[in-house]
């Protein structure tokens, strides 16, 4: 199916002889023709204007960015009467991950229609991957809350998300602090819930559900009190309470500051032994699951084998069909030891948790994403050679490989998502940056649809 949008890309000046402005003249003339059709139009490009990363304006208002035409899908068309030219476009266009619908020496109606009847996909991308993502956050919209009022980067951050309208925002902080920050830095606040939680009256009520929740830990009404002026342990508290749908922290605060009261709170989905977490790993054309990275430094063969079910679940929300493989250095019965046998353990637990689930391991790296090496190695494997979701043995190996990817793959690693808690909870790095923010909330507010 032809995408909707509409993009042309035209210039005022003659280029080697062609009449790029009588081109564009003719190309504005079928597309009105087109458009009485109410026929859906594809992009048009020149090739001849690519410069660097963008393909520029000329003649209107038609400012065309490839990144941009890549995170949206749009078919393009090159237009040239130089073959070179053309196909040095087609090579840069696919190589920014738009996808070329086709190549003509003019344009005409005829050329525009072939074009609409072509069926592409866009390549994935960190651009195509975030589109995606902010786009399913919207289709839902979920409400929020982040506790780090403090810092700028969560103000930017829902300046972003409220222009943009992927979730509501609460706000933990002084909301005369946080309005004159956001003036000083030029942002919009308007439409974000301000907390100023240690002068709430939801104090006194979240210390009084505390006290309850842990009374069999001995915990008092007072001490419940002096917890709750902690901001995470709040903003946990209105995740539990319903008062909002997930929360995201971790920008100025450790991830023991922020997932710890998410174990005392919240607590894990009935079956759950373990919480885990996944990265999402975008690379040009492929998108990937990688866990546990962030949270079990030695898991058992059994809690293995929960990650990989829970993390093929979490990776299905965000538009993986996973096919999980459970990592090892040895592929199979090549090798063997007390390693090699909790590969298959999990496995084995895996496939017990969910019977449906395609898994298979010990594998090794190479077996599970490689199809010549899988289909030599693993020839019976249902998963071998298209793995998709990678379950490391311990968080040392799990740590290092989505770090290797990240670094020498120009991997954007999305994450860590926790998994196994009853409600979302998310955790920032210290570094992470705006648009970390922006996508970890998007994330956050995706899972709390799955519920």
């Amino acid at each position: 199916m032809a995408n909707k949008s509409v993009l042309i890309t035209t210039v005022g000046r003659t280029f080697d002889g062609i009449d790029i402005e009588g081109l564009a003249a003719e190309t504005n003339l079928n597309l009105v023709k087109l458009a009485d059709q109410e026929a859906d139009v594809a992009a048009i490009v020149a090739a001849e204007l690519l410069t660097g990363d963008t393909l520029v304006q000329g003649s209107g208002d038609y400012n065309f960015d490839a990144d941009a035409a890549s995170a949206l899908g749009i078919p393009l068309l090159i237009v040239s009467a130089c073959p070179v030219a053309a196909e040095r476009a087609e090579a840069r266009i696919a190589q920014l991950g738009a996808t070329v619908a086709g190549v003509a020496e003019s344009v005409d109606k005829h050329t525009l229609a072939q074009a609409l009847e072509t069926e592409t996909e866009p390549i994935m991308s960190a651009a195509v991957f975030e589109h995606w993502l902010l786009t399913r956050a919207k289709a839902d919209r979920k409400h929020i809350v982040l506790p780090e009022g403090e810092d700028d980067r969560i103000l930017q951050a829902a300046h972003q998300l409220l222009a943009q309208g992927v979730a509501d925002i609460t706000i933990l902080g002084v909301a005369e602090d946080i309005q004159r920050r956001a003036d000083s830095l030029g942002l919009n606040l308007a439409g974000v819930n301000i907390i100023d939680h240690l002068n709430s009256d939801l104090l006194e009520e979240f210390a009084a559900d505390f006290a309850e929740l842990r009374k069999s830990k001995g915990i008092t009404l007072d001490e419940a009190r002096e917890t709750m002026k902690d901001i995470s342990y709040f903003a946990t508290m209105m995740v539990h309470k319903g008062l909002a749908d997930g929360m995201v922290s971790g920008a100025a605060n450790t991830t023991a500051h922020t997932i710890k009261p998410s174990f005392q709170i919240i607590k894990t989905v009935p079956g759950a032994s373990v919480v885990s977490s996944i990265f999402l790993m975008v690379m040009r054309g492929r998108l990937w699951a990688f866990g546990d990275c962030a949270v079990n430094p030695n898991p058992t063969a059994e809690q293995i084998g929960e990650i990989a079910a829970v993390s093929a679940k979490t990776a299905a929300q965000f538009g993986i069909d996973p096919k999980v493989a459970i990592l090892s250095y040895s592929t199979g019965t090549s090798g063997s030891g007390p390693d090699v046998d909790r590969a298959v353990e999990a496995t084995a637990k895996a496939r017990e948790l969910d019977s449906s689930l395609a898994v298979d391991g010990p594998l090794q790296f190479d077996a599970a994403c490689d199809p010549g090496v899988g289909k030599k190695k693993a020839p019976d494997s249902p998963v071998a050679g298209e793995a998709n979701v990678f379950i490391f043995p311990d968080l040392e190996a799990g740590n290092a490989g989505y770090k290797i990817a990240q670094r020498t793959a120009d991997a954007l690693a999305v994450g860590p998502i926790l998994q196994g808690l009853n409600k979302p909870v998310n955790d920032l790095s210290r570094g992470a940056t705006v648009p970390d923010i922006v996508n970890t909330v998007a994330i956050t507010a995706i899972q709390a649809q799955g519920e």
